[in-house]
């Protein structure tokens, strides 16, 4: 290989990216922070020491090209999109019979889950199959009792791990393709990779399904702690309306399957007052069922049967917000029931469920005088919840709230979804324009509003990109990745090809998860041939070989978007994945360090 003559920029370039990496990785500074950090560094450095290579230009332009970067935008989209899927419940309402089956068996849903990501990504870009799982993957961790960040990093990994098995699995692929064929080498078949893509992969899978949820936190948020997690009991009441689904339905053992997970407490019919048991009672219209019920179930049941409140209360547009309040002391509600306050017309809210001190309560809950400390279960929009903040009767309890999923819009919301899947898949309008089009329709069909979906956006995630586009640019514009490549060869070229297999792999999957996949791909595809043919070695392993390491983009969320995707709902940090992906980089640096020879009889 040509030896490559290093320029003093380059070294202050791999000084800033070791920097930002530890810093990244420490969590000291937030995240947002050391982006726009790294960003003015680069800018100010390279205005005022240019590269003297002519032809090169690393001006403000270059290095800020990132906040356009289609990926970027792609990734902005397809978030807004997936938070549309999970404002409607759209997902869960699919899952939750699986999930009711397989329940007792976390290791089978696990293993179903990665099996059928990594499957599908072998065929379909790696970032609307991740899209399709996070909710899937939110709704299972929820119903199955999982903490959601021990398996949400293993979504994006798994992708990444079937899209390293066939020729269109991956862009990279793709990309590495393409350089071969402009290099005159011939087309790299569709199956050519798989076996040994296959064999890395099953490794993969493995290793998340036995050892990462070993090794990441439970980062569970206390609000999720707190809402519906636990058994305590609300009474509630249930208005039977003409066309109630609940008509004729007769009680068996004493519960009423159309009400699961409640225990009807009373009925009361007209002047009439009805004691369990309930052996020979039908539920007949203008009923009034006195329950006691989780708060968890009366939000299912809210979602799935609007019907069941007690007054007529539109749930067709997003925005309604399940919230607890406690009655404060010297509140002028004490002594009063909520029929006297009139609390729905002077609130806008609704008072679904009561709580008094562990007490269960057999009485209906509009002639239950309040005392100080019961606790309210309250629906109402976002700004009638938001007027209860400078209510002197009610303290809201903040950590609780929690906005209703707007079920009927669920079909709506699966539609674009679909719409954007199908587009990606073939190929009919290229990503980002499916993303940003999906992303607007969700808005435009209620099945998000402006202010869902500015908070389902991860600042972290605007600010990463372009600051991990700018470095990786730099590194190119330097010379440094050719450099190190160069340096590699010299060294090790007298210890046989498999070593210089081994360590142009290894070389690659760390580069890969500093700058893009993509870029690396590119860089070191020409630099692997090359490599091969001064060491008189098979040239399609070394091809291979970058195919695989640029896919080993685990160790850091810069280094695939997949990762970014399923960082906000992981509630992942920095340290997270370096914790979790910079072993499977090894294992797999590992595995195909003894693979590649056997296999290509080297």
């Amino acid at each position: 290989m040509e030896s490559v003559e290093p320029i003093w920029q380059m070294w202050v370039l791999f000084a800033v990216i070791a920097a930002a990496v530890v810093v990244y990785a420490s969590d000291r500074l937030p995240m947002e922070i050391t982006s726009v950090g790294v960003l003015a560094v680069l800018l100010v450095f390279f205005h005022v020491w240019p590269i003297p290579t002519e032809g090169v230009v690393l001006n403000s332009r270059a290095l800020l090209a990132g906040f356009s970067d289609p990926a970027l935008i792609t990734i902005l989209g397809l978030i807004v999109v997936g938070q549309g899927l999970i404002q409607t419940d759209a997902v869960e309402m699919l899952v939750q019979p699986i999930a009711a089956r397989l329940k007792s068996r976390k290791w089978v849903i696990a293993l179903t889950l990665f099996g059928s990501i990594a499957a599908l990504s072998a065929f379909l870009n790696n970032t609307p199959v991740v899209v399709i799982f996070i909710p899937v993957a939110l709704a299972l961790a929820a119903r199955g009792g999982v903490a959601v960040s021990r398996y949400m990093m293993a979504i994006s990994f798994a992708a990444i791990l079937g899209g390293m098995t066939t020729l269109i699995g991956s862009s990279t692929n793709l990309l590495v393709s393409g350089v071969v064929q402009d290099l005159g080498l011939g087309a790299i078949g569709f199956f050519d990779f798989t076996v040994p893509g296959l064999i890395l992969a099953a490794i993969g899978i493995a290793y998340l399904l036995l050892v990462v949820p070993r090794l990441l936190p439970d980062r569970t948020s206390m609000a999720r702690e707190y809402v519906g997690a636990d058994g305590r009991q609300y009474i509630a009441q249930i208005t039977v309306r003409s066309d109630s689904r609940l008509i004729g339905e007769r009680a068996v053992a004493g519960r009423f399957e159309a009400l699961p997970g409640m225990t009807v407490r009373l009925f009361q019919r007209g002047t009439r007052t009805i004691l369990p048991p309930f052996e020979e009672v039908e539920i007949k219209a203008g009923d009034v069922l006195v329950v006691a019920a989780t708060r968890q179930v009366l939000t299912e049941a809210l979602a799935t049967t609007p019907s069941l409140l007690p007054v007529d209360f539109s749930l067709d547009s997003s925005g309604q917000v399940l919230v607890e309040a406690m009655v404060a002391p010297a509140s002028r509600m004490v002594g009063r029931n909520l029929r006297q306050i009139g609390f729905h017309f002077q609130t806008g809210c609704l008072a679904l469920g009561l709580q008094r001190r562990s007490r269960m309560l057999r009485a209906n809950m509009d002639a239950i005088g309040l005392e100080v400390g019961d606790v309210l279960l309250l629906l109402g929009g976002e700004d009638d919840i938001e007027a209860l903040r400078d209510s002197h009767d009610v303290i809201l309890l903040e950590w609780s709230a929690h906005e209703v999923a707007a079920r009927r819009l669920a079909r709506r919301a699966g539609a674009i979804f679909a719409v954007v899947v199908v587009g990606a898949a073939t190929e009919l309008l290229p990503l980002v324009i499916l993303a940003l089009v999906g992303a607007v329709a969700m808005l435009m069909t209620g099945c998000l509003n402006l202010r869902q979906a500015g908070r389902a956006l991860d600042r972290r995630v605007v600010l990463l990109i372009p600051a991990a586009l700018a470095m990786g640019t730099a590194l190119q514009a330097t010379g440094g990745a050719a450099y190190l490549a160069h340096i590699m060869v010299a060294n090790l070229a007298s210890l046989g090809p498999q070593v210089v297999l081994s360590a142009l792999f290894l070389m690659v999957a760390l580069l890969t998860n500093l700058i893009s996949n993509n870029a690396t791909a590119v860089l070191f595809t020409p630099i692997a041939i090359g490599v091969a043919n001064a060491l008189d070695a098979p040239v399609l392993p070394f091809v291979y070989a970058v195919i695989f390491a640029a896919n080993c983009s685990f160790a850091t969320p810069i280094g695939y978007q997949t990762n970014l995707l399923v960082m906000g709902p992981g509630h992942y940090q920095f340290g997270d994945f370096i914790r979790a992906g910079a072993p499977l980089v090894v294992l797999l640096w590992l595995a195909f360090s003894f693979l590649a020879p056997w296999y290509y009889g080297f």
